[in-house]
């Protein structure tokens, strides 16, 4: 119908759901959305098809961008955030002074990044929009979304213009205001679980959201009674209790006793990565059977081992092998720009079978390891200097048991089910395992000492929907983010990256299972060693 019939179709849905969105309350007569606009979505010679809003709430305040985003995602549903390329509106419509634009700045906020609140206030807001492939559906998709993660225990009334019944059943789960059945959230091929009971997802070697608010309160008071304390109470000391590399992004766990460092982290950690024909990397949150490959590192035959249920073992060697017919790749991580080299058409072959479609395996090459770490790192003074594998953000990531414990009960009341700690350790994907006596302690510290070893904290890891993958399985559960969102109040943050500090003694490089573990706090106290014999752990 050309041109003209596009725009009053996609006009017809954005004044839609912009006349749902904008009627959508709390029990307390508070808005659900705060919707920036030139127009009043009359005219669609004078508005287009997209609608920016903030999420609100029940006491008016903002929900940052990046967790709303976060959770679309659970749902299929692709926004775009922050400040879309327009400075000059998004300072108008949110208030945003030249000053406040100062600040934020100096708080690390730069275009782009997850910094969504600076001292309570909005860097940027959501954006939708239609286009002429969008259907009514799509529409309903969206506004089903809002109400069953704002308003599905609220008890307020959708509005006549929003049949709750009439939602498509195909694109949304009926399941959603509790979420107790893990879900596909693409249409991927059934993995069974069956055989894999002796597949440990983790070969070992030796060598949210906000939830309503009376449920807020009791989490956030249960969190407030374990909160980081100025010091440690007791003293227990802290130990390493697991260790894990990933030798292949996004793949199976590698757990080991004790390990080598190198300069980018544990020696081997994320060093390939598997991309799709054109080249682009994958990671569970596309490809969730990624979980169910499982590399490990044999050291003395200088191979890594890769192994999958169904599939012949196959290796690869650790020694590169870069001659004038390799081919040299470029691949992005999190925008920044690597260079790798193919491992060849056997391996190619190999996880083109196993996952049903073209796909090769690379490798970062040593003399390409040029990424520098360039976030805010805390006063690591040589941090643009330190070199990074194929990780996103750090060459290390810690989590406490005794955070994990805590999480387990808000995640296993809501799914009504026994949860094991070790599942959720999996999920995490941490490098490194502690036990701390207190819960979410490890946010405090400013840097640790393991052994000879030191680390600086470059700060917490925010989490994706990946944690929402059953790591023996690949199956999807949207409870874990949200349950870890509500638990944390809004945010999604759980363990801390870390960076290597350069060693200044003669010990070789080596992370155990059993070293204790010293922090720093923030304040520069630094938690002493206990004195007891009876206490102190072998290192």
């Amino acid at each position: 119908g050309g041109m003209e019939k596009i725009k009053q179709h996609t006009f017809a849905l954005t004044h839609y759901t912009y006349t749902v969105l904008s009627t959508l309350k709390y029990a307390n007569g508070a808005p659900v959305v705060r919707i920036y606009s030139d127009t009043d979505f009359s005219n669609p010679d004078v508005q287009g098809p997209i609608i920016n809003f903030n999420v609100l709430d029940e006491n008016g305040e903002v929900i940052g961008f990046s967790q709303v985003d976060k959770m679309a995602s659970l749902y299929n549903i692709h926004v775009r955030t922050g400040c879309f390329c327009n400075t000059g509106a998004c300072q108008m419509h949110l208030g945003i002074s030249n000053e406040d634009i100062q600040r934020n700045l100096q708080a690390g906020h730069v275009c782009g990044d997850d910094i969504d609140l600076v001292d309570g206030r909005p860097t940027g807001s959501v954006r939708i929009s239609f286009g002429y492939m969008s259907s009514f559906e799509d529409a309903q998709t969206f506004l089903k979304f809002i109400t069953a993660t704002r308003l599905s225990k609220s008890g307020t009334e959708i509005p006549f213009q929003f049949s709750v019944t009439k939602l498509t059943t195909e694109s949304v789960p009926d399941d959603h205001p509790s979420f107790n059945n893990a879900d596909e959230l693409s249409p991927i091929p059934h993995i069974s679980d069956r055989g894999l009971g002796n597949n440990s997802s983790a070969t070992k070697m030796t060598v949210n959201w906000q939830p309503p608010e009376a449920e807020a309160e009791s989490i956030r008071a249960a969190v407030s009674e374990t909160a980081v304390p100025t010091c440690r109470r007791g003293g227990k000391p802290i130990t390493v209790t697991n260790i894990y590399l990933y030798p292949i992004k996004s793949c199976s766990a590698f757990e080991v006793t004790e390990w080598p460092v190198g300069n980018q982290g544990l020696l081997y950690d994320r060093n390939w990565m598997v991309v799709n024909q054109n080249g682009v990397c994958m990671t569970q949150k596309q490809e969730p059977r990624l979980c169910l490959v499982n590399p490990s590192i044999d050291l003395k035959k200088k191979v890594m081992i890769i192994q999958a249920e169904g599939m012949d073992p196959i290796s690869v060697s650790l020694e590169e092998n870069i001659g004038k017919d390799t081919v040299i790749c470029e691949s992005k991580v999190c925008s920044h720009r690597v260079k790798t080299y193919d491992c060849g058409e056997g391996i190619a072959d190999w996880f083109s079978l196993l996952l049903g479609h073209p796909c090769r395996l690379i490798r970062q090459s040593s003399d390409m390891k040029n990424r520098s770490h360039q976030k805010n790192t805390k006063g690591l003074a040589s941090a643009t200097n330190i070199s990074l594998s194929l990780v996103n953000e750090a060459q290390y990531l810690l989590i406490n048991v005794a955070s994990i414990l805590q999480l387990k009960e808000h995640i296993s009341a809501r799914l009504e089910e026994p949860l094991e700690i070790e599942e959720l350790i999996r999920r995490f994907r941490a490098n490194i395992v502690i036990s701390a006596p207190e819960a979410f302690e490890e946010e405090e510290w400013a840097e640790i000492s393991i052994g000879a070893l030191r680390f600086q904290v470059v700060g917490p890891c925010s989490r994706c929907q990946i944690i929402c993958i059953d790591q023996q399985s690949g199956e999807r559960n949207k409870e874990f983010l949200q349950s870890l969102s509500a638990a944390r109040g809004r945010k999604t943050n759980f363990g801390i990256y870390l960076m290597n500090q350069p060693l200044r003694s003669s010990f070789p490089d080596i992370l155990s299972v059993g070293s204790q573990v010293l922090p720093v706090l923030e304040e520069n106290t630094e938690i002493q060693p206990p004195t007891s014999n009876k206490e102190k752990c072998s290192g």
